[in-house]
């Protein structure tokens, strides 16, 4: 004897009938069906600087705010200088895919196509940092650099973010009194200002961070320049050399660049990409606030616990790197087209926004003095 189907079996099969039924009707209209959800974006980065940088906390702050905002759906992390491949053939790694992304500065990659450096080597024609991020992004300088990893063939997405305070002179033996001071002083910078150290009369080599000081123990440079109170004292500058001099227009307007591989971060979602645009400027402002506080403190205790003297780089010197400067540029220019046409982009932006600059705001050494004195400025040497 046949028995006809329970009540609960019928019921079951008239649900999934009903649910194939609508969602036939949902693709017909258009509608998405509900896929099974997709794991998180994971993508490995690294950095240009040694694990213990302030750099590299930089590069570690940039990734917290992706990952935080997307909620964790997309996540970056972040690795020392050198765990997958040199600093300075970062670059490299992340255009060809070895790496999904990275954080450095242009002037590392000055090999490949000269004027890349001119996102952070020289005066800035009077511009500080965050001018300069303002001619990137307001003057011409985005759809310049797009243009100039194009034609070397990178193929990445750049965010340069983060303006820098002035660098340094740098770290000597004893006081830069005059130019004659660096003939045949072996010395560590990088970028344009390698033609402009040259050109004072140093023999120069490109170091990254990590390897500065190491080389300075062992003799194999002079002295050296790198950035900042906070780098420079963690990497050790003040253990093998008590002389630094402040000022100097060889690395006047410089920020950070955050890199992704083109091929990757074009297929993130439209949100991701929104996310992430917006967290490189978020980072830029927050890394010129900590820089502020945390340059600050250090510049006084390389001061008061590592009997580091300061020093003004004489005017002498200041004069003589805008010539050296200017007949390098004059020489690249007549070189790199795409050299020249940077140079005057720069220099048109720069040449109203510095004098709105100069003319707008107020004196704040006069300020400081009235308040604090002048007992705290660099000596002159």
């Amino acid at each position: 004897m046949r028995h006809s189907s329970s009540a609960p079996e019928a019921s079951r099969r008239k649900f999934l009938t009903g649910a194939a039924v609508a969602a036939t009707g949902a693709a017909a209209l258009g509608f998405p069906m509900v896929a099974k959800a997709q794991g998180p974006i994971t993508m490995r980065w690294q950095s240009t600087w040694p694990q213990k940088d302030i750099f590299h906390e930089y590069a570690l702050d940039f990734a917290k705010k992706v990952n935080d905002m997307t909620g964790g759906d997309l996540k970056i992390d972040v690795l020392p200088a050198g765990a997958v491949v040199p600093a300075f053939g970062l670059i490299d790694a992340v255009s060809k895919g070895t790496l999904d992304g990275g954080h450095g500065v242009l002037v590392y990659h000055y090999g490949k196509q000269t004027a890349l450096a001119l996102w952070g080597s020289g005066p800035g024609y009077g511009m500080d940092a965050n001018m300069l991020l303002s001619w990137h992004k307001y003057g011409g300088g985005k759809q310049l650099l797009n243009k100039l990893y194009q034609s070397i063939g990178i193929n990445v997405v750049s965010f340069p973010y983060g303006p820098m305070a002035t660098q340094p002179l740098g770290w000597y033996k004893k006081p830069i009194t005059k130019v004659d001071d660096f003939k045949g002083l072996k010395f560590r910078t990088v970028g344009i200002s390698i033609d402009v150290f040259q050109g004072l009369g140093a023999a120069v080599n490109a170091l990254p961070g990590a390897e500065i000081v190491p080389a300075m123990d062992r003799g194999l440079l002079d002295a050296a320049e790198f950035n900042n109170a906070t780098s420079d004292r963690i990497l050790g500058f003040a253990d093998v050399s008590k002389v630094c001099m402040l000022q100097s227009y060889h690395q006047n307007a410089e920020q950070l660049e955050i890199t992704f591989n083109k091929s990757k971060f074009d297929a993130l979602p439209d949100k991701m990409k929104a996310i992430i645009e917006n967290a490189v400027e978020a980072a830029s402002a927050d890394m010129s606030w900590k820089s502020i506080d945390r340059y600050s403190k250090d510049y006084i205790e390389l001061q008061t616990k590592d009997k580091v003297r300061f020093y003004k780089t004489p005017d002498s010197v200041l004069q003589k790197q805008l010539e050296v400067y200017d007949s390098v540029v004059d020489k690249k220019s007549s070189d790199n087209p795409l050299f020249k046409e940077i140079v005057e982009s720069q220099k048109a932006f720069a040449a109203r926004a510095v004098k709105w600059d100069l003319d707008t705001n107020v004196s704040r050494r006069m300020a400081y003095n009235h308040y604090f004195g002048a007992k705290a400025a660099p000596k002159k040497s």
